[in-house]
Parts: C-alpha cells; structure tokens; sequence
C-alpha cells in the first residue's frame, strides 16, 4: 500500500499495515465484537486473497435482554456466521465461556493457544484490553479478559512446554508473527478501508436481533461504523481506516 493521498506530506505518525501476511485470526468474546470496525479489514485482506478466520470465546448468550439466553445464543451465532460471510470469512468457531463473565485464566489462555496452533496464522488480532477504548469509552470485562489472555496465548502457542496435552493432540506449536489490538487508544498502525464502509456496514447489520434489541438512541450501523472508521481515517490521514495496536514479533 502506498501513503494516501490525502495526507500526500506523510504526516500520520501511523505506519501503513503492509501485506507480507497470508493468514488472520481475530479472536473476541461475543458476536458483534469484530463487526464494530475490524471487519472492514477483513473484508480489504479477504478481497487480497488472504485467509481470514474467527474464534469467539463466547456465543453473546446474555446480549439480548428480552431474550433467554439459550434461544440468543443460537440466534447470535447464525448472525456472526452471516455478518462473517459477508467480509468474505466462512470459517467460524465458538469457545463455551459464558457471556459477561468470561475470566482470565488458565483455561482461557488454553483455549485461545488451541485455536492458534489449529488455525496456524501470521497474524492474530484481538480487542484492546485496556480499561478504555479510543475516544475514552469503557471497555468491557469479557473483552479485557479475552484481549489480555491473547498477549499471554500467542507466547503459550509457541512453546511445547506450556499445555503439552496439544502437542498430544497433534498440535505442534506455532510462532505468530503479528499481535493486534483493535480499539487502542494509542494504536500504531492502520488499514486503510476507502470504499469498504458498505461491505462492514452490511456485516454489522446482520446482527439484526442483537441490534434490534439496543437503545433506541443507540447508532445506526451506518452512523456508527461512519464515526468509528472516520476517527481511523483522521488519525491515518485518509477518508476511512481501522487502526490498531501492533506488536511485532518476529
């Protein structure tokens, strides 16, 4: 990728993501967790010929208040399937953590090293574990726990040593060249995603039960994705970007 024309001076502290990757995993706690931005990345690699796949820790069970949680947690899941679909993601899978209550832990680093050892990616992208989230929104507990248990998972995945049950399982371990966080408040990089609003608009829209079921004030997608996606491309210096936090560990 080339500087964007609209910062033709090159004045964005944010370096460009680059391509030398094949292979994503974006790992989060609940259905709609990637569809608030990141899946316009997915939807610009997955048009680049690069494999994308998802692991949610839980299925968004307790999201939907009006709702018992055994209907909404196969309601949800069909809609990530469905919002995943259309950014190009055809593989997704779901841990059995239980929605709001997700913990850091042990099982959850397993879990997490698991799936990155089955998956095999160069890059691996998760949600800020920080308390606050860009512009200084709250950030949620399960996705504080997930986000920091993927810092401690990607070493886990590398190492025999750590949970050697998967090595007896047939998972040999695998080094990830990339850790991501979306939502950073002091993010590093950035995908820029002009023309792609539409594709991640339609993916969140998918999540129709969920949506319908938020505040009436709450944001359209299209009014939120339009606000979280400008805020990327200010900070990159073009129209529309996800930005993130990334730690190279090659």
């Amino acid at each position: 990728m080339t500087q964007a024309s609209s910062d033709p001076a090159g004045t964005s502290p944010l370096a460009e993501f680059g391509d030398d990757f094949s292979s994503v995993l974006c790992v989060v706690a609940h259905p709609d967790d990637i569809e608030y931005g990141t899946s316009a990345a997915v939807a610009r690699w997955t048009a680049e010929g690069k494999t994308v796949t998802y692991f949610l820790l839980t299925r968004g069970e307790s999201g939907i208040d009006t709702m018992h949680p055994d209907e909404a947690a196969v309601v949800r899941e069909q809609e990530e399937r469905d919002g995943a679909a259309l950014v190009g993601v055809t593989e997704v899978d779901f841990g059995t953590h239980r929605d709001g209550v997700v913990e850091y832990g042990v099982d959850l680093r397993r879990d997490i090293a698991r799936e990155i050892r089955r998956r095999r990616p160069d890059v691996v992208v998760t949600g800020h574990y920080g308390d606050r989230f860009v512009q200084g929104m709250l950030n949620q507990s399960d996705h504080r726990a997930v986000g920091l248990a993927c810092v401690d998972a990607v070493a886990d995945a590398g190492n025999r040593w750590i949970f050697p049950q998967l090595v007896e399982d047939g998972l040999e371990p695998w080094t990830v060249k990339r850790l991501c966080f979306g939502g950073s408040p002091t993010p590093t990089h950035y995908v820029e995603v002009d023309g792609l609003l539409d594709a991640a608009v339609a993916s969140l829209t998918a999540h129709a039960a969920y949506n319908s079921a938020l505040a009436a004030e709450f944001p359209s997608p299209r009014e939120l994705l339009t606000m979280v996606l400008g805020w990327g491309g200010q900070a990159a210096g073009v129209d529309y970007a996800v930005t993130f936090d990334v730690v190279d560990r090659r």
